[in-house]
């Protein structure tokens, strides 16, 4: 049985006619009685007595259609709940962030977080598998994670697209090079972070995963490993937005990758049946604040994100 099933027979309770019923439904009268009568099949009884002008219900009918008004107002009940959720700028909302992404986003959208003070934010910063089985158990309401990812049931909204720009060391044989290609960044000077990094995995594919001997970060930070290419030579791959964290000399040592320009997405991600669509506009407005105009996705500059 099904709620279209149920508000056939409350309008013919209503109307006592099946063409009006129809009417009212919006459906043929055909399509209306063809409903009715494959849910008093499934219940086993005659819900309208039709030999009569106008039809009634039957004693039983009359049972069953108040319960089906019941279940009509209930099933009203639970689309209002839904629809004032997704309104609601108030209440705990729990984010996770990548730590590729954390702190070009997460210092300046604390502060803008501060217009809600009735939102309760909780903010986790870790790696995209960890955070990926938290969105699905629903241990979080949403991420901003670098996609695509790929996953079932999960919503990947695109917030903007960043380029990634070589960080080398003076000391290093590219340094001279005013742009460098990925080909030429998959030797044995090139320093990465460690397995499970989603980052990682971006700069294997960039790179054809064809280094030989590069020794590999374990604490998964983008400020440290250009540390230790300022303190031990040789290269490592940034996003764009870290470039910004530079002082003047290390801006130097930025060289752009082309043949192709390697580029990332990232997007804010939710479970497919999340329904707060203001605090998932509410966080990318925050984001639209923070990342260059032209960085960001341009349907998101043009449009509020819908459910």
């Amino acid at each position: 049985m099904t709620l279209q099933q149920m508000q056939y027979v409350a309008a013919l309770d209503e109307y006592r006619h099946f063409v009006r019923a129809a009417d009212a439904c919006g459906v043929s009268q055909s399509t209306l009685s063809t409903m009715i009568r494959n849910l008093e099949d499934e219940l086993d009884v005659v819900i309208f007595d039709r030999t009569s002008h106008p039809v009634v219900p039957t004693e039983i009918g009359k049972k069953v259609i108040a319960q089906a008004k019941v279940v009509l107002f209930n099933a009203g009940q639970l689309s209002e709940i839904a629809l004032a959720e997704r309104s609601v700028s108030s209440g705990r909302l729990s984010i996770g962030v990548i730590p590729t992404v954390a702190p070009c986003i997460l210092p300046q959208f604390f502060g803008m977080m501060k217009n809600y003070p009735d939102i309760e934010l909780s903010v986790m910063e870790a790696r995209t598998a960890n955070i990926v089985g938290k969105l699905k158990r629903a241990e979080i309401d949403m991420a901003i994670l670098a996609t695509p990812l790929n996953e079932e049931g999960l919503l990947e909204i695109p917030l903007y697209y960043e380029r990634f720009h070589a960080y080398i060391s003076p000391e290093d044989p590219l340094y001279s090079s005013d742009m460098v290609t990925p080909a030429s960044l998959s030797g044995e000077n090139l320093w990465i972070l460690q397995e499970g990094h989603c980052f990682r995995n971006q700069i294997e594919n960039l790179c054809g995963r064809k280094w030989k001997h590069s020794m590999v970060y374990e604490a998964g930070s983008i400020d440290t490993l250009v540390k230790v290419v300022d303190m031990n030579g040789g290269h490592t791959i940034i996003p764009e937005l870290h470039v910004s964290f530079l002082d003047d000399v290390q801006k130097q040592n930025i060289r752009c990758v082309s043949d192709p320009e390697p580029v990332r997405e990232v997007s804010l991600v939710v479970r497919n049946d999340y329904v707060r669509e203001r605090m998932l506009n509410i966080v990318a407005d925050a984001v639209k604040n923070i990342i260059p105009d032209r960085m960001l996705d341009s349907r998101l500059k043009r449009f509020a994100i819908r459910i």
